[in-house]
This record gives C-alpha cells, sequence and structure tokens, in this order.
C-alpha cells in the first residue's frame, strides 16, 4: 500500500541523438572594427586633506565618545535597577517574616 512506484523502461528504445556539427561558413563579409568608447572613470578619487583629516578624525573621535557614553549610561541605569530589585527582596523578605512571627 505504501510502497513507492518507479516507472520503469522494460525495452529500451535505442534511439540515438546524432552530435550536429556546424558546417564552416567561407562567405563572410568583412565588418567594419567598431569605434571605440572613450572610457570614462567610474568614481573620482578622494583627495584629503590635511584638514580635512583632521576633521574626519575629529568626527570619528566624537562618535566613539557618544556611543560609549550611551553604553555607560545603560550599564549604570541596568546595574542601579537591579540593586533596587536587590533591596526590595529584602525588604519584602522581612515583611513577610515578621507576618509569620505575629507581630
Amino acid at each position: 500500500m505504501l510502497q513507492p512506484r518507479i516507472p520503469v523502461n522494460p525495452l529500451p528504445t535505442g534511439h540515438t541523438i546524432p552530435i550536429h556539427k556546424p558546417a564552416p561558413v567561407t562567405d563572410i563579409e568583412p565588418t567594419q572594427a567598431p569605434i571605440p568608447v572613450p572610457v570614462v572613470p567610474a568614481r573620482t578619487t578622494v583627495q584629503l586633506t590635511p584638514g580635512s583629516a583632521l576633521a574626519l578624525a575629529a568626527g570619528g573621535g566624537a562618535v566613539v565618545l557618544v556611543v560609549g557614553t550611551v553604553l555607560v549610561s545603560m550599564l549604570l541605569a541596568v546595574a542601579i535597577t537591579g540593586v533596587s530589585v536587590a533591596l526590595i527582596a529584602v525588604v519584602v523578605r522581612l515583611v513577610v517574616r515578621d507576618m509569620q512571627k505575629g507581630r
């Protein structure tokens, strides 16, 4: 019932397709050579002057400082939140213990 059914060719036909070889053409008319197209550079090269290099370095430094400040702020926020949750857990534990003692 669940066996695969693979079609089988019981009698091979024996037909083969011959390889087609194009005959050499001898009556080719000469054509004119294409006109060369002037080569236009795809991009112009960027040349850094000392002033632009200094501005680029200052901009990169500013980006590093801003990203560093944001990451340190996020780390401090996580640390402060963790300490706050730990203090709240200690206070809740003390309150529950006092309620169980019946004070």
